[in-house]
């Protein structure tokens, strides 16, 4: 059984708190304004004692809180410990937390997909000194942990490279959706949607690289013409039909690097 304290007790602190509970281990928990605790949570009355005995803590707060839970509970706890932080703080926050005076091996880890839905087994990616017991506690339960190679602020930084795609990716096909339901046809943009997600993801990718420069200055009008007619015809969000149309203006001007061949096969039909 491991000493484990869930610092922030709101949705993904609770989930975390009431896995841990039923994984038979002994939970202690904070949070200054949550008004519910998991049934066989310990509630404390401050952070730093809810982490003085602790063997690992999980800080689930928001990422405004990072600095001063960290600096509030790192200092009181013990040697060969584990002080987790699951915010989502930037890379050079993470870096610098782990620098701080403690006894405790820093881990930062990054959430890599919605704990309301896939609770603890939400895979995990974690960093720092303390990766391995990260993964020790939460692997056994589910988890799906991968440790990444360097020091704190290693794992944030591959979690915002992927929002890049993520959140990116989501708003498009929202804004994609929506306007085809305006205009009737959004069984039809569902199936272009789903058509571009099958196949070869790898080959989808290359040509999404090669020729997004190539045809930059084509698609940057046409994108233009789509905003247009998402805003003035259907009356429609078209802040990412937008913001595609300047990124291809500004990639049509910029110098191209020299091409590589256009891959063949099934790797989606996007022009």
């Amino acid at each position: 059984m491991t000493a484990c304290t869930v610092i922030g007790l709101g949705e993904a602190g609770a989930t975390y708190a009431a896995a841990l509970v039923a994984a038979g281990h002994q939970v202690t928990g904070f949070d200054p304004v949550a008004p519910d605790t998991p049934a066989g949570v310990f509630r404390a009355t401050t952070a730093a004692e809810a982490c003085v005995a602790a063997d690992i803590v999980l800080v689930l707060t928001g990422a405004a809180a990072a600095r001063s839970v960290a600096e509030e509970c790192l200092p009181v706890m013990a040697e060969g410990s584990c002080y987790a932080d699951f915010t989502s703080s930037s890379p050079h926050v993470m870096k610098e937390l782990g620098q701080l005076p403690t006894n405790a091996d820093f881990a930062d880890v990054a959430i890599l997909g919605p704990v309301p839905t896939q609770g603890v087994k939400t895979p995990l990616m974690v960093s720092g000194p303390g990766a391995a017991a990260v993964a020790a506690l939460l692997a056994p339960m589910g988890a799906a942990v991968e440790i990444a190679d360097g020091e704190p602020g290693a794992a944030m930084a591959h979690k915002l490279l992927r929002s890049v795609l993520m959140k990116g990716f989501a708003s498009v096909v929202v804004e994609a959706v929506t306007a085809g339901r305006a205009a009737g046809l959004e069984d039809w943009i569902r199936g272009q949607i789903a058509r571009q997600l099958a196949g070869d993801g790898q080959a989808v990718i290359d040509r999404f690289l090669v020729g997004t420069a190539k045809h930059a200055r084509r698609r940057s009008k046409e994108m233009q013409d789509t905003a247009s007619f998402l805003q003035d015809d259907l009356k429609v969000p078209a802040e990412m039909t937008t913001a595609a149309a300047s990124a291809l203006e500004r990639m049509a001007v910029e110098p191209a690097d020299e091409p590589a061949a256009e891959p063949a096969g099934k790797a989606g039909v996007l022009r």
